[in-house]
């Protein structure tokens, strides 16, 4: 008997974000390049924790699929998608 294989590939995005923004917003600047803008400030991980949240509504996805691969500390971002 054959399964079914099914393939998951996570996808790989680049950021930039923009802390302590007048309006939250993801705006897609090419193909997995993004521009995120939030309120929340860039102090204590606020600022990242807000971008997996607006990340999570923009792909329709769980907060636990995203994971910021590089840059925790930098505006510049490598965000994997499961």
């Amino acid at each position: 008997m054959v399964g079914a294989l099914w393939l998951v590939v996570a996808q790989k995005i680049s950021l930039t974000v923009k802390p302590q923004a007048k309006f939250e917003a993801v705006t897609e600047l090419a193909a997995n390049d993004f521009a995120v803008a939030v309120r929340a400030a860039a102090k204590d991980g606020k600022a990242n924790a807000r971008v997996v949240e607006l990340l999570a509504e923009y792909f329709h996805v769980a907060k636990s699929k995203i994971r910021i691969v590089r840059g925790r500390s930098a505006r510049r971002k490598l965000v994997e998608i499961d």
